[in-house]
């Protein structure tokens, strides 16, 4: 018993590692580089920055395939953790998690695309304005492709929380918060797709309900680990 706390503990303990380094990606991305980048509603002002911050725009795309590729061996980690409780849940987890990834390297291919468009690397004969256009398209496209995605950020936590809940080795506290904030992330999709008039005053709450989960979970795994193990395997 005394070797399986240990092996539950230094992998609990490696997700909450590999979970920090997801989290400094996704705040440098969604906090840094979109307030440095994105002038919301404006064309013209979000092309000047790009231009101008071009090294810090490709920084974001390197990131983000940074990011999503650490969200990989998270998944996998927790599956390994949580693998004895509920090893059905336990791969639904890991798929709902790997499911997104080849559409965000193909949505990074936009971000590049909008780039070379401002830069005009692409379709020279066209008019400056007309290549600003296209390349607010590709951003934009990428803009809806995140929100889609953001409904498997949410649909990932669910499983995520069940497995906390049941594992009798992490309090049920970090699953129930783990649990909310993936129902914020997919209120904050639908609402995005559906009502994306009312998406601003959702969208601060979300990122507030999401940090307390994740966050919380984190810094469990990395000061905790886990404790008193159960042995069941369902």
């Amino acid at each position: 018993m005394e070797n399986k706390t240990n092996s539950l503990k230094k992998t609990a303990r490696l997700a909450g590692l590999i979970y920090l380094i997801l989290i400094i990606t996704g705040v440098y991305s969604i906090i840094y580089v979109s307030s440095k980048i994105i002038v919301q509603g404006d064309v013209l002002s979000t092309a000047v920055n790009i231009l101008a911050n071009e090294f810090l725009f490709r920084t974001g795309i390197v990131n983000d395939i940074i990011s999503n590729t650490v969200w990989i061996f998270l998944a996998l980690t927790l599956y390994r953790l949580f693998k004895h409780i509920n090893k059905q849940q336990s791969k639904l987890l890991l798929a709902l998690v790997i499911v997104q990834i080849p559409a965000v390297f193909f949505m990074e291919a936009f971000n590049i695309t909008s780039l070379m468009l401002l830069k005009g690397e692409l379709l020279e004969t066209f008019e400056l304005s007309q290549r600003q256009d296209l390349a607010m398209l590709f951003l934009k496209m990428n803009d809806y492709g995140v929100l889609v995605l953001e409904t498997f950020w949410g649909l990932w936590l669910l499983p995520f929380g069940l497995l906390v809940n049941k594992s009798g080795f992490i309090p049920r506290i970090f699953g129930v918060l783990l649990i909310i904030a993936g129902i914020a992330y997919i209120i904050d999709s639908f609402t995005g797709l559906l009502f994306p008039g009312f998406s601003a005053w959702i969208n601060q709450p979300t990122l507030l309900i999401v940090a307390i989960g994740e966050i919380s979970i984190t810094l469990w795994f990395l000061i905790k680990g886990v404790k008193n193990p159960v042995a069941s395997t369902k």
